[in-house]
């Protein structure tokens, strides 16, 4: 919201030496985010004058049109004589008064105007366009002033285009729609600074006639409840909008169209209450306000044509509809340059409806974000009121007597308050009086109440406290915000000032820091990031396509996903069942735009529904659920165990002047599961790793990883299908485990160090292809009794030599006892025990023996 200073003192009684300072920090008080203050007489340097064009030369042999101007400056050239200006824009004539910075002169941005030679013509200076003077976005031609100007060439352009004023720049949050408006914004600064505000909502207006000003009917008042509307004939078309109304609307962002239709915008942003102008004789038949049917189309204002559904509102004569009603007009029924019988509209429209509308069809016109933020009931027939008073005012032409009012507004209904709900909400003490004084600052009409003891049943379930006095309070129309007592405790705060308010931080209760599960996951994440893994937070959200994508066979319990009630996208409705298919995608597009070695890792949750779970219970926000209801509506919530998964893809070690690279494989997943156990502190004794067939995983390079028998996650290569499917690159590796499925971990007695040497033997075990290496070492580790200290598989190794199926597997024991320095025959002996083993489960043999 964009709104000049000048035009606030037309309703709130500023200083006249206000500094730009506390205007900022009085806004800012009331909690008015501004994004900036701007002087516009800062905003260009220089000599800035009226100028009257006399003579246009037309030169031709250049690309586009371009125009050497003689232009009466006056004396601001020091000379006298007119100055000589190229200038490229088609817009004006001899006679027009423009706008020009001489040189010497700087323009918002820095541009730095001087005399030069261009397109074969000496140039001193430039004619200024609005958005060169930072006025607007307008481009497409100069600043053309209207005939009424009563500047003379030479004298300052300053004041004759609005650069003597001060812009306010705001952003208003959605509560507070009031405030996209000068009438709200008068208002809250009138609250700030203590002075008088006059509301420009309480002049008298003529209230709706029997005879209406056009036949309108409302088929749906919850869609819209208030439709007022007034006729002006006879107007003058080509009558142009008045300067000082274009500045405002310029300084506001908001480019002049024609008279009526500026008239609108102008008194959508003076009273908030956004209006449209029907050419009445381009409308044929009544108008009928109602919802539309399913692929009715309506061609807008911006030229579109828009496909509706049965929640849009439209408004429609004889033809059909005519306009997206509290969105954007119609084509069809535009006020054009013939106009001369103009239909003014004012309505009050469901926010709710607007605001799904303007998000459907992806309009967001300044009606409409006015509308979905809450919009004053009661400005209908004050807007229509100031609208045909400036149309007739500066177009002529005669206004109707009958004025349309179909009013369906229900009545704010009452909220009570303790009165000292305030001070004990904040910790400030505000007495009844003061209560009362800021309420009705604000437009409330409070009624004191006697005093009540326990809690009051209107207040929301507010103790009343013993004895306070309790206040009824009606909201005023143009505050939908206020719709329970917090709202009117922050409404004290606010107006009170919050630099009132202490900063005061609440004891820490005490406690015993993290548990023990959140030690884990961060433990977790740690050791995958220090190996290289790069943490990534997906949506959860994914399609129903994915789990054909991940090649999941049918009954696979991952298939049976909960749907979002009210998705982001329609394309995602579902709530993931693992983390793979979202970091899949993730991966995909950091592969996209130009990473080739991506190893990345998410802690996340995922959602599996409860059968037979049925639906949530209603339940509503006057009170603290039950235990019952909340055990009722916790066995809907699906189950969400926490998982980590982590997707590799290129070269694990990079390839440079040291030698060769090596790529990301099935064993670096499962080493990255085995990392995952480890920092979660299950010893390696509890874990197992075996082959699995496990989709989206190659079924030939796929492990399932357990933890004292039960299996907690997979690991390994994807399928080449998923590969193609994703369209990631061959060899993709990924591993997902189930965090909640481990077991707590065991008290870890501290280790004995030994100062005695190791026997450090190495054994090569010749053992069928289909035995798992974790196996042949568990079997080593449980022969070789207490002296074996470790054991580390070093090499793979198979050949034509060992036998067609058969495979080696070189492993290095490290023996050593507590107390002693082993002998020779004892490491031996460990050694010859712990291959014996081996021997009897796997019929491993010695290689080379």
């Amino acid at each position: 919201m964009r709104v000049s200073v000048s035009w606030q003192r037309e309703y709130v009684d500023l200083p006249a030496d206000l500094p730009a300072e506390d205007l900022e920090q009085a806004l800012v008080d009331l909690g008015i985010e501004v994004e900036s203050v701007v002087d516009l007489r800062t905003t260009v340097s220089g000599a800035l004058v009226v100028g009257e064009v006399l003579e246009i030369e037309e030169l031709t042999g250049f690309k586009k049109p371009i125009r050497f101007c003689r232009v009466d400056v006056g004396a601001a050239n020091g000379t006298g004589e007119p100055q000589e200006i190229v200038c490229g824009a088609r817009n004006f004539a001899p006679g027009d008064r423009v706008v020009v910075i001489l040189p010497g002169g700087v323009l918002p941005g820095g541009f730095a105007i001087g005399a030069r030679k261009t397109y074969g013509r000496n140039s001193n200076g430039m004619i200024c366009s609005a958005k060169e003077l930072g006025l607007g976005d307008d481009h497409s031609g100069i600043i053309v002033l209207p005939e009424d100007t009563k500047a003379l060439p030479g004298d300052d352009a300053r004041p004759v285009v609005g650069l003597d004023d001060v812009v306010v720049e705001l952003e208003i949050t959605p509560d507070r729609g009031y405030a996209l408006s000068v009438r709200g914004i008068a208002r809250e600064l009138a609250h700030a600074l203590g002075v008088p505000f006059r509301d420009p909502g309480l002049v008298p207006v003529p209230g709706g006639t029997a005879e209406p000003a056009y036949p309108v009917e409302v088929r749906d008042t919850v869609g819209c409840d208030r439709f007022t509307a007034r006729m002006v004939r006879g107007i003058d078309p080509t009558a142009a909008t008045p300067g000082w109304m274009q500045q405002r609307l310029t300084a506001a962002g908001i480019r002049s169209i024609s008279l009526p239709v500026d008239i609108t915008n102008y008194v959508m942003l003076e009273l908030g209450q956004p209006m449209h102008a029907f050419d009445a004789d381009r409308i044929s038949g009544p108008l009928v306000v109602r919802r539309a049917e399913p692929g009715e189309k309506v061609t807008t204002l911006d030229g579109t044509v828009r496909t509706l559904t049965t929640e849009d509102m439209i408004i429609c004569d004889d033809t059909g509809p005519i306009s997206l009603a509290a969105v954007m007009g119609g084509e069809t029924s535009e006020v054009v340059a013939s106009t001369t019988n103009v239909l003014f509209e004012a309505a009050h429209w469901d926010p709710v409806m607007v605001g799904r509308t303007a998000r459907r069809h992806r309009l967001f016109s300044e009606a409409a974000k006015r509308w979905e933020r809450g919009v004053d009931p009661a400005m209908s027939l004050v807007a229509i009121e100031r609208a045909v008073r400036l149309l007739t005012e500066h177009a002529g032409g005669t206004v109707g007597d009958e004025v349309l009012d179909i009013d369906h507004v229900r009545p704010r209904t009452p909220v009570t308050i303790p009165a000292d709900l305030p001070t004990r909400r904040v910790g400030v003490p505000y007495s009844p009086e003061r209560v009362v004084s800021l309420l009705e600052q604000v437009g409330c009409t409070v009624t004191r109440g006697a005093d009540r003891m326990g809690e009051d049943p209107g207040s929301a379930g507010v103790p009343a406290g013993g004895g306070a006095e309790v206040l009824t309070v009606v909201p005023p129309s143009w505050r939908p915000d206020l719709t329970d007592p917090a709202d009117l405790v922050e409404e004290v705060v606010r107006l009170d000032g919050y630099d009132r308010v202490p900063s005061v931080l609440p004891t820490a209760p005490p406690g015993r820091g993290l548990t023990w599960q959140q030690r884990r996951r961060r433990a977790v994440a740690r050791s995958l990031a220090e190996r290289g893994y790069v943490e990534v937070l997906a949506h959860p959200f994914v399609s129903r396509e994915l789990p054909d994508l991940l090649g999941l066979p049918a009954g696979d319990p991952r298939r049976a996903a909960v749907r979002v009630a009210n998705p982001l996208s329609e394309e995602e409705p579902l709530l993931r069942t693992m983390l793979l298919g979202p970091l899949l995608g993730i991966l995909k597009r950091n592969l996209g735009r130009g990473l080739r070695d991506v190893s990345l890792y998410e802690i996340g949750t995922v959602f599996h529904p409860r059968p037979g779970a049925g639906v949530p219970p209603a339940m509503g926000v006057d009170r603290r659920p039950t235990d019952a209801e909340f055990a009722v509506a916790d066995a809907v919530v699906p189950h969400q165990p926490r998982h980590v998964a982590a997707v590799l893809a290129g070269d694990v070690e990079p390839a440079g002047w040291w030698g060769a690279g090596r790529p990301a494989g099935w064993a670096d997943a499962i080493e990255a599961g085995r990392t995952v156990l480890a920092a979660a502190g299950i010893p390696a004794d509890q874990v197992e790793v075996r082959a699995a067939e496990y989709a989206p995983w190659h079924p030939g390079r796929c492990a399932e990883l357990l933890v004292d028998g039960a299996v907690v996650g997979h690991a390994g290569e994807l399928h080449p299908a998923v590969v193609a499917s994703l369209e990631l690159p061959r060899r993709t590796c990924a591993m997902e485990l189930d965090l909640d499925a481990l077991p707590a971990a065991p008290v870890v007695p501290a280790p004995t160090v030994s100062t005695f040497p190791p026997a450090l033997i190495d054994v090569a075990l010749v053992v069928d292809e289909s035995v798992p290496a974790a196996e042949v070492q568990r079997a080593l580790v449980a022969g070789a009794g207490e002296l074996l200290e470790a054991v580390r598989l070093f090499d793979v190794y198979a050949s034509e030599q060992l036998g067609a199926g058969r495979k080696s597997l070189a492993y290095k024991l490290t023996f050593r006892a507590p107390d002693r320095t082993l002998t020779v025959e004892e490491a031996v002996a460990a050694r010859d025990a712990a291959v014996a083993r081996a021997a009897e489960r796997f019929g491993a043999t010695l290689r080379g023996a």
